[in-house]
């Protein structure tokens, strides 16, 4: 929080990226100077100041537009302005054009047949380039601004419900569950980072199924190329606005002139992206406001609605009507807003697991409308941390593990957790893999619970999806943008068809859920298996079952009653799927026992390679007996799977394939290659 004995001095005073002061992800180490570009623009009689299209969707048929234009000029000599409107091909499908003589003009256009802009898995994203030009009365050129959109309505809809009051986003009409997790700066050095490196991770949010992501507030405006590729990618963004974790000198009148600078330069900057979802006024400062951390500050209810009640939603309320205002995250908008979390309403951050030590089984217990921040740590894999470590280093508790470990209870938390659920691992290397599984699985508990509980629950962001440098972090995909365990479980269990099981100890039963994020009904097979840790199959069956488009339901529960006096809790395994045309698009584990104590054997892996194409490998599965968590690696390559970390049930093959960043021979590859699985870790 930046206060007591963790205060910096006058952080909050300087409008800065924050997190360059550390925090529990990232080192302390504050740039000084200036990172992005500056110009010196000169004119001769006119240039455009500010452009701005509004979009009205109201009625069938054509997308209405009114192109507002600012002009800044040294006289009052006709000036004209057109305004062309392309769509994704390159065809002028709307212009207008009109002398100007004043210095804001209007323009109103309508778009025939308009093609609408979907977040990822809902639709496509085509982009229609605005094209602004200011000439002189001869048809000299003064000035030329260009601007994509994305055609689509897109807002935060809140209304009484027989929960309390909504929270979900509503695009074109469609009301849709937000899955994705939260974004901080992506490297510590940002000047550092390319189109590309924004482009990979950015795509590796799409490739797992994410349609949100929540630019965090202790860390910076994104560069506009973040926003053109979420645009592009179908990607929704969540903007804070940059204040996190600490007081403000609202008190002061040269520091709120500064804010209010940057507040309506970066609305003018992002307010045309189609991406761009909500704009949220700050980080847990209400949180703060209630808690023990701000006990030496003079920061009041008052000070805090100065800027967040008062300045910023009157400037985005001006600027961008079409986009709405969230004050803070959490916040809660029913009752008193100091009790935030609040299952009702408003976002909520749940890090009860965690920071509070509660067991995985918590998340299910929370019914919150949209949770935006919900996390756990793991360690990075092997050939991360050799690329920060010597051998002597490679311990979770030497010098250099626990420098890079910035949270103070990092690594002891990553471990009694450990302890709970799993067999200690028996090397540096396997407590590494294993923590990456063990973080997966945390935030599977929690997806599913609140997929399954749509439309009460109707959105959740994990935190984090990058990393800042190589490190411990609650991030699913590290600083080398190698996918962890979590990245590739969050490809199913964001899946847009999701099969979930809930496992009942007392009642010997699991209650089989069904859901379906697609806008149109989905008909496949319900299938499950019951099998002993050795293979032997116990029970199996099957339902015919339509899922309604944008719901969730259970459809079935399994009584195993019986299996769990005989051969008990320790000696059982269900598997789930749900196959569609024939197809399994998705699968679940369910366990009546912590893994720790399953009665697992050699799953005696059978492997199979082939080169499916140039630089991509077909690797084939098949397991005598369970293999849980099964992952693969390539010794000192880069391989991007197409699946990883998955269970191999007896009977089953698999069949996985791998992409290489660098050429290898197939007989190189297949001496490479490494399969391992839970049981390996600890026997």
């Amino acid at each position: 929080w930046g206060v007591g004995e963790h205060k910096l001095p006058g952080g909050n005073w300087m409008r800065k990226e924050q997190c360059n002061f550390g925090w529990d992800w990232g080192p302390m180490l504050t740039t000084a100077g200036i990172w992005r570009p500056l110009e010196l623009v000169a004119f001769d009689h006119a240039r455009l100041r500010d452009v701005h299209t509004l979009q009205d969707h109201s009625g069938a048929g054509p997308v209405r537009l009114t192109h507002r234009v600012a002009v800044e000029r040294h006289d009052e000599a006709l000036l004209v302005l057109s305004v062309q409107v392309l769509d994704p091909s390159g065809v002028v499908v709307a212009a207008e054009q009109l002398p100007m003589q004043g210095q804001a003009a209007e323009l109103l256009l309508a778009v025939q047949h308009p093609r609408l802009w979907w977040p990822n898995g809902l639709g496509d994203q085509p982009l229609y380039m605005v094209v602004t030009e200011l000439r002189e009365k001869n048809g000299a050129p003064l000035d030329r601004h260009t601007q994509r959109i994305g055609l689509r309505t897109l807002r935060l809809d809140r209304h009484p419900d027989e929960w309390g009051e909504s929270f979900r986003f509503v695009v074109n009409g469609v009301p849709f569950f937000a899955k994705g997790a939260n974004w901080i700066p992506a490297d510590t050095l940002l000047e550092r980072l390319t189109r590309e490196d924004y482009a990979r991770l950015l795509r590796d949010a799409a490739a797992v199924h994410m349609n949100m992501l929540r630019v965090w507030g202790g860390g910076i405006y994104e560069e506009d190329v973040f926003y053109d590729l979420c645009d592009e990618l179908g990607i929704c963004v969540w903007q804070d606005f940059m204040f996190a974790c600490a007081a403000y000198p609202t008190f002061d009148s040269e520091w709120m002139e500064t804010v209010h600078h940057e507040v309506e330069d970066n609305v003018r900057r992002l307010r045309h992206h189609a991406c761009l979802a909500l704009w949220c006024g700050n980080n847990e400062l209400e949180q703060g406001l209630v808690g023990d951390a701000w006990t030496e500050h003079t920061m009041s209810w008052a000070d805090y609605s100065k800027l967040f009640d008062q300045m910023i939603p009157e400037i985005v309320h001006r600027l961008d009507p079409e986009t709405d205002y969230w004050p803070s995250s959490p916040h809660t908008p029913v009752g008193d807003r100091r009790f935030f979390n609040d299952p009702r309403s408003g976002d909520a951050h749940i890090w009860d697991v965690w920071h509070g030590k509660q067991p995985f089984e918590f998340y299910r217990t929370c019914f919150h409308r949209f949770i935006s921040e919900f996390g756990f740590q793991s360690f990075p894999e092997p050939r991360t941390v050799y690329a920060f470590t010597e051998p002597r280093d490679r311990n979770i508790t030497s010098y250099v593990m626990e420098h890079h470990q910035r949270s103070g209870i990092g690594n002891s938390t990553i471990i009694h957790y450990m302890l709970s659920w799993y067999r200690l691992p028996t090397s540096f290397e396997d407590i590494l893999w294993l923590s990456q599984i063990q973080q997966g699985m945390a935030m599977k508990y929690a997806v599913e619970h609140w997929r399954r509980n749509m439309p009460r629950s109707m959105g959740t962001l994990y935190w984090q999806l990058n990393d800042c440098w190589p490190a411990p972090s609650w991030s699913s995909i590290d600083y080398y943008g190698r996918w962890k365990a979590l990245h590739y479980l969050a490809r199913r269990f964001y899946a847009p068809v999701l099969i979930s099981g809930v496992e009942d100890a007392k009642t010997g039963t699991v209650t089989v859920h069904a859901t379906n994020d697609r806008v149109h009904p989905v008909t496949g097979t319900v299938r499950w298996w019951v099998t002993r840790t050795g293979g032997t199959l116990l029970d199996q069956g099957r339902l015919d079952w339509t899922a309604p488009a944008l719901s969730s339901h259970q459809v079935t529960t399994l009584t195993l009653t019986p299996l769990l006096a005989d051969p008990g809790p320790r000696d059982l395994i269900v598997w789930l799927a749900w196959e569609v045309d024939g197809e399994t698009v998705s699968e679940d584990l369910v366990l009546f026992a912590r893994p720790k104590h399953l009665e697992l054997m050699d799953p005696e892996v059978q492997v199979e390679v082939a080169e499916a194409s140039d630089g991509v490998f077909a690797v084939t599965l098949q397991a005598m007996r369970p293999a849980l968590w099964a992952w693969l690696e390539v010794t000192e390559m880069n391989v991007r799977w197409s699946d990883n970390f998955v269970n191999l049930r007896p009977g089953t093959t698999r069949v996985l394939t791998g992409a290489l960043t660098q050429p290898l021979p197939l007989d190189e590859f297949r001496q490479r290659l490494q399969v391992r699985s839970l049981v390996d870790t600890y026997a």
